[in-house]
């Protein structure tokens, strides 16, 4: 029985009215606490509710449709960790990557392998960006340690107020440019995104921490806040926040570790896809007799 199938143009139309809802959600938040996020939210929506409905115009011409399914492809790959920015604006932008992922597996998406040069300079991106979401998140623990543990008001308020724009402004590019890089180097090569358990977990690790962090944020926001007004007992919140800037560096050096070794095999989907490739010179030998080959007549 054939498993039914997402049409192209239904998608887009939804996705595109999803857009419109999701981006006046944003703007018309009342006193929202992130504004610069706010506006990108609300824009980044605007845009995509005109490529949507573009989108669908165009897949309905013969002419027009393999070009619109490549821009429409790379613009959700594009925007599905781009929402996990909104996130800070509003909690619309859950339903919109879950949206953005349907979009991208329905459009059957087929990816050309990188160049010798540019999968070396893809990946050098990948490993010094990702080296430096590392140590940013590692510096950011140790301004949660020094903040729950400090006994000056100038010295804890500082390691606050660090981590609070470290947050901002440095883990959260870091982290979307990982997340974006890496796909890129894992679609242009033989790896594969979904083919290898490691390249999977690590995946999985880089989204993980975005999602996570919609939880910190809040805390770091608070102790902040808090700070401004004099020496504060962080408590339990203060704690949290120390163990969660753990929990993101030790994941980090897991993603660090597991490109290193490169565990666990081939995934059910990369075995499938390995078994339907056809074996190199298949004729190379042919057998014409017991224990006698024929060599290849190319």
């Amino acid at each position: 029985m054939a498993r039914p199938r997402l049409n192209p143009r239904t998608t887009q139309l939804v996705f595109g009215v999803f857009a419109v809802t999701a981006g006046a959600l944003i703007a018309l938040r009342p006193d929202p606490p992130h504004p610069h996020f706010t506006t990108a939210g609300t824009y980044g929506y605007a845009l995509a509710a005109v490529l949507s409905f573009g989108g669908w115009l165009a897949l309905g011409r013969p002419a027009l449709a393999a070009r619109t399914r490549q821009v429409l492809i790379v613009f959700h790959l594009l925007f599905v960790p781009a929402q996990f920015l909104f996130l800070f604006a509003h909690d619309t932008p859950w339903l919109g990557m879950a949206l953005s992922s349907a979009i991208v597996g329905g459009l059957k998406p087929r990816f050309p392998r990188l160049g010798r040069m540019a999968r070396k300079v893809w990946l050098t991106l990948h490993v010094g960006i990702g080296v430096g979401w590392l140590g940013i998140a590692t510096g950011m623990l140790l301004l949660a340690i020094i903040g729950a543990t400090a006994d000056s008001h100038e010295l804890q308020h500082g390691a606050y107020l660090l981590l609070s724009k470290f947050d901002v402004f440095l883990a959260i590019p870091s982290a979307l440019l990982t997340i974006i890089i890496g796909v890129v180097v894992s679609l242009g090569t033989p790896w594969g995104l979904l083919k290898h358990r490691w390249v999977l977990a690590k995946l999985v690790i880089a989204l993980a921490i975005p999602l996570l962090a919609g939880a910190e944020g809040p805390w770091i926001e608070e102790l902040e806040a808090r700070g401004a007004a004099g020496l504060i007992e962080p408590g339990t919140t203060g704690m949290l926040l120390v163990g969660a800037m753990g929990l993101f560096t030790v994941l980090l050096w897991t993603a660090t570790i597991l490109s290193v070794v490169k565990p666990g095999g081939r995934t059910r989907w990369g075995r499938r896809t390995e078994e339907r490739r056809p074996a190199p010179n298949a004729e190379a030998a042919r057998p014409v007799a017991a224990g006698t080959v024929a060599p290849s007549s190319r």
